[in-house]
């Protein structure tokens, strides 16, 4: 069963933090791609409000998460995207059906 996370960010209304936005999800997905576990890992971005993104995290066990949260990157993602947005991520998990 294949455990998928996907997370929705929201930039805030300015081109600088939306294109620092758009750049760090572009390297993270780069970066988190070629995890151990990783099915897949890509980001979106809403072809109508470009404040708006999403993640799409696949991996082959919820357990995979382990070698996601133990990548040196991790440490750095969230102090770097987090004064980036306007509200709170919001994330949720599933297991596909």
């Amino acid at each position: 069963m294949v455990y998928t996370i996907v997370v929705h960010l929201y930039a805030k209304n300015s081109a600088e933090s939306i294109s620092k936005l758009h750049d760090k999800l572009v390297e993270a997905s780069n970066v988190y791609s070629k995890d151990q576990e990783t099915i897949s890992w890509f980001v979106m971005q809403d072809n109508q409000d470009k404040r708006a993104f999403t993640i799409v995290e696949r991996y082959e066990h919820e357990s995979s998460q382990k070698y996601h949260l133990d990548n040196p990157y991790w440490k750095t993602f969230n102090p770097y995207v987090e004064p980036l947005l306007e509200k709170p991520m919001d994330l949720r998990r599933f297991n596909e059906l």
